[in-house]
């Protein structure tokens, strides 16, 4: 019986250590590079058939990747585009950075404002979005650059209710706020902080607002993603790995350093980087949450 009872807490303790990375990645699998020659790759976002989108910010474009392997320029002009979002309606919700402002563009290639300005001052840059279950946005808002010249009070963490409405700051502590993403069932949002290097978690409550911050990650991030068993992807000097449990599990390393990271393709079981000159992926053996 004692010799049953130590098998059982070793299987107990052996569920409990992290996937490592050969249980994430898809055996034998490299990183490839996909294409190149940009200036700033970044905001890689899926769509309902799994092409991905991603923005070259300083060239002002948004970019499509097909799932059968083609390049194609989506949208020019871009405002210098940073993050990007689907939501359900397959509009492309993006942060314009250079434009200083919220906007959706539908299939057809039609661009609408969503917001620009809170409580009548202009937005510093958006930069990295999340659109919830209910079509609530919440992005990041922080600045880059030379032109430090902001209407704001610093960076801060925004949430747009659905329909539009006024925006609401739901994040105001915050150093420099950066990447930012929720769970697909609508219960948590996560926020890099790059400018004190934390990355934390937050319950997300009926009304938009958030409570109950913990720290999700000891290190800050540019762009992440979740896996579907709740794995943190982190775009740093490498794709750093965490459990939902705050604990680092492995890190995929990129020839250029990663900006953003999304799952995407047919099934969703390969993870896309942006990474400054080049898109890069990675077939894995999780799909994206």
């Amino acid at each position: 019986m004692s010799h049953l009872k130590s098998l059982l807490a070793l299987a107990f303790a052996l569920s409990c250590i992290p996937a490592m990375a050969a249980d994430l990645v898809a055996p034998g699998a490299t990183v490839e590079k996909l294409a190149d020659g940009f200036q700033f790759t970044e905001g890689p976002a899926c769509d309902a058939e799994g092409n991905v989108f991603f923005s070259d910010i300083p060239n002002e474009r948004i970019h499509k990747w097909s799932v059968d392997g083609k390049l194609t320029t989506f949208r020019e002009n871009s405002g210098k585009a940073n993050g990007l979002f689907f939501d359900a309606k397959g509009n492309l919700v993006a942060c314009e950075g250079g434009s200083r402002q919220l906007t959706s563009i539908a299939p057809d290639g039609t661009v609408t404002v969503l917001a620009d300005s809170y409580q009548g001052k202009k937005l510093n840059s958006p930069n990295d979005l999340w659109v919830d279950p209910k079509g609530g946005v919440y992005f990041s808002d922080p600045r880059y650059g030379q032109d430090m010249q902001i209407e704001q009070d610093g960076f801060h963490v925004y949430y747009l209710p659905p329909g539009g409405k006024e925006l609401v700051r739901v994040v105001g502590d915050l150093v420099k706020p950066n990447g930012a993403l929720g769970t697909a069932d609508g219960k948590l949002l996560y926020v890099a902080d790059a400018g004190d290097g934390k990355t934390y978690v937050y319950k997300i409550q009926p009304d938009g607002s958030l409570t109950d911050r913990k720290l999700a990650a000891p290190v800050g991030a540019d762009g992440m993603t979740l896996d579907e068993k709740g794995n943190l992807y982190l775009a740093r000097n490498a794709v750093q790995v965490y459990s939902p449990a705050g604990e680092p599990v492995t890190q995929i390393e990129i020839p250029e350093a990663p900006a953003n990271v999304c799952f995407g393709g047919k099934d969703r079981k390969t993870l896309f980087i942006t990474a400054r000159k080049g898109l890069y992926a990675i077939k894995m053996n999780v799909r994206g949450q």
